[in-house]
């Protein structure tokens, strides 16, 4: 760490220049002794990057930033404030402890929580930031997470793990053994040392690989921010042996929707299926990652318009993980029958159909915006069929 980039003249310069082009600030020659154009850059570029995801750090002073791509990597506020919902007990260990913002929230909760982390460098930030955001109950420890656990005698009521890709496994099928720590390898020493285990992945990791490589599965959290998958969460209980809950949450500004079910009965489930009645119904993107599709036509009483299309309809407005339309016009796919609608202006979904967006709105000339949507789907006629809707607002009571 460079402390100079502490002092008030240093940190009024980024704060002013959040929003100036990078490029000026490294070509320019910097006015603070002991602090580089580069430093002042790499400041600035990371701040910036917490403004919507980290508030809380963007909003502090004198907050010491790492490299951007820490950032990219770290837990948002939101996601991190979920997580501390899974927890229970008193004490929990990061051993892959990052910038800190896990454990900030964590500590919220439990009464002790340890932050390793190998990179000295990365340790140091977090541990001068989380004193300077008050978080008391919080050990910073720069070591590598799996070494220290060898050598505490402790145990833990909970185990933390953010396992990063290696460089080596880029174009490979995503599974935990490619990732460092190698959980998969340590979860026998690691379940000695805790009965809980959370795990955060990357969305990108399919639930049959995890839970073939995994054990003791128990539950597992499908996290959306703003209708954008961000994480899956797996929880792991020693000697746990029963089905698996699957939680699917999307977070978003104004509220936090919740959907859960028994991943083994997602097979057994049967959905029902009907031509488009009065109301679409879209999932939002934690369900459709989640593979919840038979069981929410199941538990909703909602009718799928097709096997391989995942939206669905009612004659009632319902209470809904997603979005929901008025189905104001329902017409067959052909040139003609778009082109008598006169629209220049829509919002287009597609759903099991066979062409992309972009050559949807080239052949028929429309652009994109508006108050208009456009669903084109296979119906469960199979039959390509275009869905003119307008967005239910509000819930009537």
């Amino acid at each position: 760490m460079n402390k100079d980039l502490l002092h008030t003249g240093v940190q009024e310069f980024i704060k002013k220049n959040i929003n100036t082009e990078i490029t000026s600030i490294l070509l320019k020659k910097s006015t603070f002794p002991n602090v580089s154009p580069k430093e002042l850059a790499e400041q600035i570029e990371a701040k910036k990057k917490c403004k919507t995801k980290l508030p809380k750090w963007y909003e502090t002073s004198k907050i010491y930033y790492p490299n951007k791509l820490n950032i990219e990597q770290t837990s948002s506020e939101k996601t991190a404030k979920y997580k501390t919902s899974i927890l229970t007990g008193t004490s929990v260990i990061d051993i892959t402890g990052g910038f800190g913002i896990d454990c900030y929230y964590f500590s919220s909760k439990m009464k002790t929580v340890f932050h390793c982390e190998i990179n000295k460098q990365l340790s140091s930030i977090a541990s001068y930031n989380l004193n300077i955001l008050n978080a008391k109950n919080i050990k910073t420890i720069p070591l590598d997470g799996i070494e220290y656990l060898k050598n505490e005698a402790s145990n833990f009521d909970w185990i933390y793990i953010d396992p990063s890709r290696r460089n080596d496994s880029k174009g490979k099928v995503f599974m935990l053994s490619d990732c460092l720590p190698d959980v998969p390898l340590h979860l026998d020493f690691f379940f000695r040392k805790s009965k809980n285990i959370l795990i955060k992945t990357s969305p990108l990791l399919d639930f049959s690989i995890g839970i073939s490589e995994l054990k003791n599965v128990k539950e597992i959290h499908v996290v959306a921010l703003e209708n954008e998958v961000k994480e899956l969460l797996w929880v792991l209980e020693k000697n746990y042996s029963g089905n698996i809950s699957v939680i699917a949450v999307n977070i978003s500004k104004k509220k936090q929707d919740l959907f859960s079910y028994i991943l083994e009965e997602e097979k057994e489930n049967k959905a029902k299926f009907s031509l488009p009645l009065k109301y679409l119904y879209e999932p939002n993107a934690s369900i459709l990652k989640s593979g919840a599709f038979k069981t929410l036509s199941k538990q909703l009483d909602l009718s799928k318009l097709h096997t391989n299309t995942h939206l669905y309809t009612h004659t009632t407005l319902l209470n809904f993980p997603g979005r929901i339309f008025n189905i104001d016009s329902i017409i067959p796919y052909n040139k003609r029958a778009i082109k008598k609608l006169g629209i220049k202006k829509a919002n287009i979904t597609i759903r099991n159909f066979p062409e992309n967006v972009a050559d949807i709105r080239k052949k028929h000339k429309i652009k994109e915006g508006g108050s208009i949507y456009l669903f084109f789907i296979r119906n469960l006629e199979d039959a390509l069929t275009v869905l003119l809707c307008s967005k239910v607002a509000s819930l009537k009571n």
